[in-house]
């Protein structure tokens, strides 16, 4: 008791004084493009990358020649932003991990220490009266930074970005920059304690139920040099909101800042315009009355609609920061747009119950769409690209809605200005996740204080995008003893419910997904009341908890519409069936194994062994394993689109009664045989998927008065 009294008091002061600080490291990368200062983007250096066993480079390393007699890796090209692995698949040190089992090959790379090192520049620095600050917007995950081999700063954190004031380290000419990578934690993978996880790093990739251990380490994002001025006016932690009236192209918008005392009496530019160039309005303000928030109302705009319900405009903001001189010093541009959420009861539900009706714009709309994991593992080497090919084919198929889960990472720029422009509404996690054995975030004030610099970040980063919905705590997170979902009397969930309130107050905060007193819908407590937003079921056929026991001779499909018909939930934030991707990518990555038997007994299937269902195949085939891969594929795949199909059709038919549904997985980022993605690791549909574009490009059941 008194050790909880006494965490509790120090979260008070935790509190207390992040309110006051304000948390000024926060910015988001159009921050950082526009700071009054001269910015060079260290990508388009010669990086070479070198590897150690740990600590050796301590006493080895030369950093003015970039030489070491110690090192195991010497001198290879790397990409910057880039990962370790793909620049020693390239360099043909590692073989390729999506093939056969040969990710198990290339596990040594995570217990190394990496270094990349370049040099910089002489006409970079010419400057002596300015500061020069070095910005890490993804590293991944802990070491050092050295200038001229001394040390200049340290990180720990895949999750939020770092910059350093390097000036004193530097010389005349003949600068050098190691960015070190030491090695990764042993393991933070799906089976483990939640309670103590202590290190923030993407968890996926040590393994989950859809990718084998692929452990990333690199810079995952943008890394640049800025020269900056000293005693110069600067806008930061900017945070807009905008809305729009229920029914008129009628918008709102707000905008705070925080600026250098001396300076609130300077001059700022804020102008509005479409895409066309029209000027909404224009407006000339002062530093102050931006620090002390300035709203405008009764604009005229065209309101922001999701995919499939209307167009998607998107405005040009512009906040034009001035000097003492009257010359401009900082250019600051969003791309905004205007829409009224409001989240309303379930018809029929209990009156206790969360609201997970969402009405866009006084339009109530069922959110269907797919739990989004990441692309790749080596997240670092994806480009827009990736993201420009597979959100279309998300919009294509009629998604409205993802959930960036929270076993991932804060995801690239790119997804966000993408979903803006496709309306495709973002569902986002805090990367916090269940562990199987205990499923209780960490409560420790270390832990609790790291988590609100983190939601911080991806506050002050991503919500002035017209694509964000809400947020949320994380994924399946449960009380200690797993018997109901968190809430916010839990130390950490009330840290983030408190930040959410404070810099995004207009934007929805739920404790975790799923939540409510029930974590699942199955048989037992079907007509309870309880079940909100819930999660499962995953695999079929649905025996006990999840449905009533099979009767010999009972149709699965039949049980399957059975369930679903009589699962009252409000909101299905996680559901899938597994299938089998196409027998010709299964033998394109099968490496040196023959594809069957797909059971356990063969290594390749055994790479990734949770969804698994060779033995249904045999006992619905009258004991017969199949002959040929195709066999079990096409099995495979039609229980999975017949499953999939009947689930989402019954729960958006049942709308306004049922808000949504996510299906758990979208896409892979692992060649796995079987899972419950719907669309697999090459971005080919599986069959499942084809099924859920007429089902979700289908509102014609759905709409209500």
């Amino acid at each position: 008791m008194k050790t909880k009294y006494i965490n509790k008091l120090l979260y008070l002061f935790l509190f207390a004084f992040l309110l006051q600080a304000g948390y000024n490291n926060c910015y988001s990368q159009e921050d950082q493009k526009s700071k009054p200062v001269k910015a060079y983007d260290l990508s388009s250096l010669d990086w070479k990358l070198w590897g150690y066993r740990p600590e050796h480079w301590k006493t080895n390393f030369n950093f003015a020649d970039f030489t070491g007699t110690w090192a195991e890796y010497i001198d290879i090209p790397v990409d910057v932003p880039g990962s370790v692995r793909n620049a020693l698949l390239k360099a043909d040190i590692i073989p390729n991990w999506n093939y056969g089992t040969n990710s198990v090959l290339s596990e040594w790379v995570e217990n190394r220490d990496w270094l990349f090192v370049t040099r910089i520049p002489d006409n970079w620095i010419q400057d002596k009266n300015s500061k020069i600050v070095l910005h890490c917007d993804g590293l991944d995950y802990t070491g050092v930074i050295r200038i001229n081999g001394k040390d200049a700063g340290t990180f720990k954190n895949t999750f939020i970005p770092y910059e350093f004031d390097i000036t004193p380290y530097l010389k005349e000419k003949d600068n050098t920059l190691a960015i070190i990578f030491q090695s990764n934690p042993e393991y933070l993978g799906q089976v483990t304690y939640t309670s103590k996880i202590k290190d923030w790093k993407p968890r996926f990739y040590y393994g989950w139920d859809w990718i084998p251990r692929i452990v990333q380490t690199g810079i995952w994002d943008n890394l640049w040099l800025s020269i900056e001025k000293s005693e110069i006016p600067q806008l930061s932690n900017i945070l807009i909101s905008t809305d729009a009236e229920k029914s008129k192209d009628i918008g709102s918008l707000s905008i705070k800042a925080v600026l250098n005392e001396r300076y609130l009496n300077n001059r700022v530019e804020i102008s509005l315009s479409n895409s066309n160039g029209k000027k909404v309005f224009e407006e000339d303000i002062t530093g102050d009355d931006l620090v002390k928030q300035k709203s405008w109302n009764k604009l005229k705009i065209k309101r922001w609609w999701p995919n499939g319900w209307g167009e998607q405009p998107l405005y040009d903001l512009s906040i034009t920061l001035y000097d003492n001189d009257n010359k401009v010093v900082q250019d600051i541009t969003r791309k905004i747009g205007f829409k009224h959420v409001e989240w309303l009861q379930c018809e029929d539900a209990p009156e206790d119950a969360e609201p997970w009706l969402c009405s866009v714009n006084n339009t109530p709309i069922f959110l269907q769409g797919v739990n989004w994991t990441p692309i790749l593992p080596d997240f670092a080497d994806l480009k827009e690209s990736d993201y420009i090919k597979l959100l279309q084919t998300y919009k294509e198929l009629g998604v409205n809605t993802i959930r960036v889960w929270g076993g991932s990472f804060p995801e690239k720029e790119w997804l966000y200005n993408l979903c803006d422009e496709m309306g495709i509404m973002v569902w986002q996690d805090f990367p916090l996740s269940s562990s199987g054995i205990d499923n209780y975030p960490p409560e420790g004030i270390p832990e609790v204080y790291t988590m609100s610099e983190i939601a911080r970040h991806y506050i002050y980063r991503l919500q002035y995008h017209a694509a964000m919905l809400l947020w949320c705590g994380g994924n399946e997170l449960y009380t200690l003893d797993n018997k109901t979902t968190v809430t916010d009397k839990h130390i950490m969930i009330k840290e983030m419910k408190d930040i959410v309130n404070m810099l995004d107050p207009n934007r929805r905060f739920i404790f975790g997904s799923p939540s409510g007193p029930n974590m699942s819908a199955i048989a037992s407590n079907f007509g309870s009341g309880k079940n909100w937003q819930t999660h499962g079921p995953w695999l079929l056929p649905y025996t006990s908890p999840w449905n009533d026991p099979l009767k010999e001779g009972t149709n699965k499909m039949d049980a399957v519409r059975s369930y679903w018909e009589r699962n009252d939930a409000l909101f299905i934030s996680e559901a899938g069936v597994p299938g089998a991707m196409s027998a010709e990518m299964i033998k394109k990555y099968a490496g040196n194994y023959d594809p069957l038997p797909a059971n356990i007994s063969n290594p390749l299937w055994r790479n990734v062994n949770w969804w698994i269902d060779w033995d249904e195949f045999v006992a619905e085939n009258n004991g017969k394993p199949a002959k040929t891969i195709e066999e079990y594929v096409k099995w495979s795949q039609d229980r999975q689109t017949k499953g999939l199909g009947i689930a989402v059709k019954t729960m958006k038919y049942k709308f306004p009664k049922c808000g949504g549904f996510l299906v758990w997985m979208g896409h892979d980022c692992f060649p796995c045989p079987v899972n419950t993605s719907i669309i697999d690791f090459e971005g080919n549909l599986k069959p499942a998927a084809i099924e859920l574009e007429k089902i979700w490009n289908d509102n014609s059941k759905i709409k209500i008065k």
